[in-house]
């Protein structure tokens, strides 16, 4: 684990609320990577109306579950900072849904891509993300993980136990155009759903379907959030 040098900052990208246990789960999850981790993080929530600009400033970009953020063109401004500056990005839940729509339509030239949860109007062809065929809103699963992708490494396993909170996934029909791209799915539920997406041209960009956040009791930080704060670390020691 590198040293840090420099306390680094982190953009908590979504619009805060009690109401979403992901957000309540985060300043304890900071705590015990500090404590635990000996990693200090420097932690800023940015309403996504507010994400637009100012991040490039920032050591990690981690966007929150909450959709539909009151924001979409800021979300989608904030992972786009964090792809194209290579900062070290984690997206969850609704930044995952996010993550894949920002890459087809600024990295695919899907331009007419769209979020079926933002608007239901998005036609079938267009929508990279879509309603679920199952609600996983309260479901825990198995998400398997490809041998040799960064966040097998990561994990240090196969497979994982993950819990989720959400309706909308990834259309498959746009699979092949992202991958052919350079985003890559290392991570998939028992029936082969995508779970995970990663950027393995970027320094650290992942995002998850599920909600590492709420792992456990909350009391210690899931290794991909750790991984998170690490490459945070590095980053804010290069700066």
């Amino acid at each position: 684990m590198a040293a840090m040098n420099h306390t680094a900052r982190i953009a908590l990208v979504g619009d805060r609320s009690d109401a979403v246990r992901s957000h309540a789960r985060v300043p304890g999850l900071l705590e015990a990577l500090r404590v635990r981790e000996g990693l200090d993080l420097d932690a800023y929530w940015i309403p996504t109306e507010d994400a637009h600009q100012g991040l490039d400033g920032f050591d990690a970009i981690w966007v929150l579950p909450g959709s539909p953020y009151r924001s979409e063109e800021g979300a989608l401004a904030a992972i786009r900072t964090a792809r194209e500056n290579g900062i070290p990005f984690l997206g969850t839940c609704g930044g995952f849904q996010h993550a894949l729509l920002e890459f087809a339509r600024n990295v695919c030239g899907l331009e007419r891509s769209g979020h079926a949860e933002n608007d239901p109007a998005t036609a079938d062809e267009d929508a990279v993300i879509v309603p679920l065929p199952c609600s996983l809103v309260g479901h825990e699963g198995t998400v398997r993980v490809a041998p040799g992708s960064r966040v097998a490494r990561l994990l240090g396993a196969d497979r994982i136990q993950a819990r989720y909170h959400c309706n909308y996934g990834v259309g498959p029909h746009h699979l092949d155009v992202l991958r052919a791209h350079g985003l890559a799915f290392p991570g998939s539920d028992e029936s082969g759903e995508v779970r995970i997406a990663e950027l393995p041209s970027h320094p650290f960009f992942l995002a998850t379907l599920f909600q590492p956040e709420l792992h456990g009791d909350g009391t210690r930080a899931h290794p991909l959030i750790t991984a998170l704060a690490v490459a945070a670390a590095d980053h804010a020691s290069a700066r």
